[in-house]
């Protein structure tokens, strides 16, 4: 079973018929999870070492933020509990699809999942592409800088991302003022929103951020494609690149 929703997709990507018995509530969530429609097949858990000590799997996947007490309690039971950090560049996807395929016994499986992967990762190589820079803006004034997987899907699409020129590397608030002065060629915005008012929000609507992110600048990608590492990563870097080109045309 897994109790993460990065584990819950590879897992579901990767088992085999009857492998997999139990998948995290949030794998059903279709603004997290590709494969939203895929979990309905399987019994829902909520990441409790209660739920793991009633199903009594062989094997339980978590990630490295799931909930230690949990994990620490389950280890002290017996159980097997392996541990996937959260993937940051398209090496550590290719490496836990391969863990993932290991651990499940289903290697042969797994190379197709690397073998689709880099593919289509040479496939955006051979396009041609203008040297564009990119802004992913988020809630809070966040963007996503070296050492995350959107840093990663930017230069995957050929693109350079405006943190690679302000220093700015993992996860961290960026002021509206240097967004503007940075003049990216394209800003990324989630799917997700609020049903009412936010103040996490209000950073989008300021005029200056309408200024330099309207028209074909604006880029929505689904977090669903760039929460988790996997194959379908892929799908995040190609909506870049087709945003590129729209604004290269201009």
């Amino acid at each position: 079973m897994s109790m993460n929703v990065c584990t819950d997709q590879l897992a579901m990507l990767v088992a085999g018929e009857g492998q997999l018995h139990s998948v995290s509530n949030l794998a059903a969530d279709p603004g997290i999870s590709v494969l939203a429609d895929e979990a309905g097949r399987y019994v829902v858990n909520h990441g409790m070492g209660e739920e793991v000590f009633l199903m009594g799997p062989d094997l339980v996947l978590a990630g490295t933020f799931t909930a230690q007490p949990a994990v620490e309690m389950l280890r002290r039971l017996g159980f097997r509990v392996e541990q996937f950090p959260p993937e940051s560049t398209f090496e550590g996807i290719r490496d836990s699809i391969r863990r993932m395929g290991q651990l499940l016994g289903r290697q042969e499986r797994a190379e197709e999942l690397v073998a689709e992967l880099e593919a289509g990762l040479d496939d955006l190589l051979r396009e041609p592409v203008a040297n564009l820079s990119v802004a992913v803006y988020s809630a809070n004034s966040y963007t996503s800088g070296e050492g995350s997987l959107s840093h990663a899907v930017i230069e995957a699409a050929g693109l350079t991302n405006i943190t690679d020129k302000l220093g700015i590397a993992g996860v961290q608030r960026i002021p509206l003022e240097q967004l503007v002065l940075a003049d990216p060629d394209i800003v990324v915005l989630g799917e997700q929103h609020y049903e009412k008012p936010a103040l996490a929000q209000e950073n989008f609507q300021h005029p200056a951020f309408r200024a330099i992110a309207s028209g074909d600048r604006l880029v929505r990608i689904p977090d669903r494609y760039w929460i988790c590492g996997a194959p379908f990563t892929l799908e995040a870097a190609r909506m870049l690149r087709q945003a590129a080109g729209e604004v290269a045309e201009q």
